[in-house]
């Protein structure tokens, strides 16, 4: 568990809260040049976790031992973390975007080799509550870094204080982007703390490969991911479970992504609420993970995925049914007051919408750690690298459908209708793809429960 602890600070405090917007608008010359290289980065590194994400599941299924590849692959990211220190406004973003892709490939790998340790560590009938708590206490460590970020490095650029009203630690300068560019090397001293008790502590797969040279492991590794392949065709369940994932896991990602920032054009919100907002919802996930991981050892890890779906989706339509003056598609109508009301989700449609986006957070997280878990009873526990690296490529393959379709609604209705119906009917499309993977997911068996 103390990976999941390690590993979720890069992707909350590096890639999503901080560093990410500074590298968008102050890293860059200005804000439309700064959007395409994060654009190209982001795009650039989904390409190559991709392609390597299965070949290295098989490579580490025929070496056995995989911490080994996790601390080499640890070196890499944490080299990368600390060189973002000096991505200082105006040098170079092709540097910067380079080590963000270098880090993003290293910590994306590691996820796979660590995911395929799960079948061999944890008994098929702890797996689900396992994989929930794991996935929790993951959350829980992205929101403490990013509270240490903001709390003592961070600062605003009105005030030049920290969100708590104090100066920056270490006399951190703010014009030249000192605060932002410290949240790296903090998420590569992250990962090392909570990475070497999983090192030393966790028993790993006897290494089979000692005396083998790389290229004929390599050869054997194609050959073994080849099989796979030609494997998923015959096992039917299987391949429903991946198809499933995929439509899901593409409506969990987009609505994450634009959710945010949907509310943002409907209400008018500030970095600070959008901020406020996501961190809300990473409360409600360590929460939601935490509650699943009973529910998946007495329903089983189908069950929960469905339940979480089917919050998903009632959350979804709760979002998009929501107006400046009111909710549920006019059913609570909100007669306007006084004045405009002042402070944070100071509004009683803001705070409706804050409540279906609490039930996001409650479900996004369950849904992935529940399908992190079914995957794992479905495989041999020997064959296990190469299988979750296909898991990470079915992940990644169609991870722009769901952002995709929200786009082309929207813009077909743009002209067709007034901008605030185009843009909810765009997010509505992303009930489809939650109802899609249901409807894929209920003809899989969970064998866990099956087996009894």
């Amino acid at each position: 568990m103390s990976f999941d602890i390690a590993a979720q600070p890069f992707f909350t405090v590096v890639l999503t809260f901080v560093f990410g917007p500074y590298f968008v608008s102050e890293l860059a010359p200005d804000i439309a040049t700064g959007q395409a290289a994060w654009g190209a980065t982001a795009t650039l590194a989904g390409i190559l976790v991709a392609i390597l994400s299965p070949l290295t599941g098989a490579l580490s299924d025929r070496a056995g031992a995989r911490k080994r590849w996790i601390a080499a692959l640890a070196v890499l990211k944490v080299a990368a973390l600390c060189l973002l220190w000096r991505a200082a406004p105006g040098s170079s973003l092709f540097v910067a975007g380079a080590l963000i892709v270098a880090a993003q490939i290293a910590a994306e790998l590691s996820i796979v080799l660590n995911d395929a340790m799960l079948p061999r560590l944890v008994r098929a009938g702890e797996i689900g509550r396992v994989s929930n708590v794991a996935w929790g206490l993951g959350y829980l460590g992205g929101l403490a870094a990013l509270v240490i970020a903001l709390v003592f490095l961070a600062a605003s650029p009105g005030t030049g204080r920290t969100i708590a009203g104090l100066p920056p630690l270490f006399g951190l300068d703010l014009a030249a982007g000192e605060g932002a560019r410290a949240t790296a090397p903090l998420a590569a001293l992250w990962y090392l703390a909570f990475l070497l008790p999983m090192l030393w502590l966790v028993p790993d797969g006897r290494d089979r490969a000692k005396r083998t040279a790389l290229r004929p492991r390599l050869r054997a590794g194609l050959g073994d991911l080849k099989r796979t392949l030609a494997a998923l065709g015959q096992r039917r369940p299987l391949l429903r479970f991946l198809l499933a994932r995929m439509l899901y896991q593409d409506g969990v990602n987009a609505l994450l992504v634009l959710g945010g920032a949907f509310a943002a054009g409907l209400f008018g919100w500030s970095i600070v609420e959008s901020g406020l907002f996501g961190i809300l919802l990473n409360v409600a996930a360590v929460f939601g993970c935490l509650v699943a991981s009973r529910l998946d050892a007495r329903l089983g890890s189908r069950a929960v995925i469905l339940a979480c779906l089917a919050a998903l989706t009632l959350a979804t339509l709760g979002l998009v049914s929501t107006r400046p003056g009111s909710a549920l598609f006019g059913l609570l109508d909100f007669a306007p007051g006084a004045g405009a009301p002042a402070g944070l989700f100071a509004t009683p449609a803001e705070r409706a919408y804050l409540l279906f986006g609490l039930l996001v957070g409650l479900a996004f997280g369950p849904v992935q750690a529940s399908s992190r878990a079914l995957f794992a009873t479905m495989i041999p526990a020997e064959e296990s690298g190469r299988w979750f690296g296909l898991y990470a490529f079915t992940g990644r393959a169609t991870a722009f459908l769901g952002t995709l379709g929200v786009s082309l609604v929207t813009a077909f209705l743009a002209g067709r209708t007034d901008p605030e119906t185009a843009a909810r009917a765009g997010m509505a499309v992303l009930v489809l793809f939650f109802a899609a993977g249901a409807a894929l997911l209920v003809t899989v068996p969970d064998e866990r429960r099956r087996g009894g």
